[in-house]
């Protein structure tokens, strides 16, 4: 069983920043791309940014410049550090990532819980 673990996010004033995580556990091989993805309420789940596990990474147009992502493959987490936080960055921000499992030896898609993040005017 593979789970990834959330932490981080909150409210914030515009301007301001924050830090989320997210971290996988369980029985896998190995991780390729992780990502981090947000929903706002009436809007779809839209990607925020992705690294491969050779660091290569992709943004949103909406983001660049203001957010960041890294990874420690050694602790199986991702990281978004998000800067300059503008109130259209509301939303719940959920980390993705494709884990090699043992079960399966496949490549699968997993989830995070989900973590509010409020940015106030």
């Amino acid at each position: 069983q593979v789970q990834l673990v959330q932490s981080g996010g909150g409210l914030v004033q515009a301007g301001g920043s924050l830090r989320l995580s997210c971290a996988a556990s369980g029985y896998f091989f190995s991780i390729n791309a992780m990502g981090w993805y947000r929903q706002a309420p009436g809007k779809q789940r839209e990607l925020v940014a992705t690294i491969t596990s050779g660091g290569s990474t992709n943004y949103a147009d909406s983001v660049k410049g203001r957010i960041t992502i890294s990874r420690d493959n050694a602790k199986n987490t991702v990281y978004l550090q998000m800067n300059s936080l503008k109130p259209e960055d509301t939303a719940v921000y959920y980390c993705n990532a494709d884990v090699r499992t043992v079960t399966t030896n496949r490549y699968t898609g997993y989830w995070g819980q989900g973590t509010q993040v409020t940015v106030s005017s």
